[in-house]
C-alpha cells in the first residue's frame, strides 16, 4: 500500500462521493430500515462535522467523520475504508487520527453507533481493541435492537 496521509476531507471530490455513496448504500442494505444512521453527503456537510480523508498516493483509501456533539463530547461518524484496503491498517490509522483530533478539541469523551449484524463485526472488534465498550444510547439515538452503542472516555 505504501505510505497512507490522512487530511481534511474534500466533499467536492468525485472520489469521495462515490465512497461515501457506497458507504451509505451498503450500511443501510445490511440494516433493518430506520436503523442506519451514516451520515450522507450532505449530513457531513454540518457545521459540526469534522471530515478526512486517508489516501495511499492519489488513491482514497477511506475517511472517517467526528461530530462535535457538546464541548467536552464527540461521536465518530462515517467510518469506511474502501473494500480493497481493508485489514491493512487504514480503519485503524483514520481512528487513531480521529481520537487524536478529538483530545486536541477538548474532548473527553468518545461516542459512536454501529449495526448489530454481522456486516459490522469487524467494526466493533476494531473499537474494542482501542478501548471503546458497550454503554447505553446517546445523543439523540434510543435504544435498538440493531445498534451496538460504545465509547470511551480519552
Amino acid at each position: 500500500m505504501g505510505l497512507m496521509t490522512i487530511t481534511r476531507g474534500d466533499l467536492d471530490d468525485p472520489r469521495v462521493c462515490r465512497l461515501l455513496a457506497h458507504h451509505v448504500a451498503s450500511a443501510r442494505a445490511a440494516t433493518a430500515p430506520g436503523s442506519a444512521h451514516a451520515l450522507d453527503l450532505e449530513g457531513l456537510k454540518g457545521a459540526d462535522i469534522l471530515f478526512w480523508t486517508a489516501w495511499g498516493e492519489d488513491r482514497l483509501l477511506g475517511v472517517g467523520a467526528l461530530k462535535l456533539l457538546w464541548t467536552d463530547h464527540g461521536e465518530i461518524k462515517s467510518m469506511h475504508t474502501d473494500s480493497g484496503f481493508r485489514r491493512k491498517g487504514v480503519g485503524t490509522a483514520m481512528l487513531l487520527h480521529m481520537i487524536d483530533a478529538a483530545r486536541a478539541l477538548g474532548i473527553r469523551r468518545l461516542s459512536l453507533e454501529t449495526g448489530s449484524w454481522d456486516y459490522f463485526a469487524p467494526a466493533r472488534e476494531l473499537y474494542k481493541q482501542h478501548g471503546f465498550v458497550e454503554c447505553p444510547p446517546f445523543g439523540a439515538y434510543s435504544a435498538d435492537a440493531n445498534s451496538v452503542f460504545m465509547s470511551r472516555d480519552l
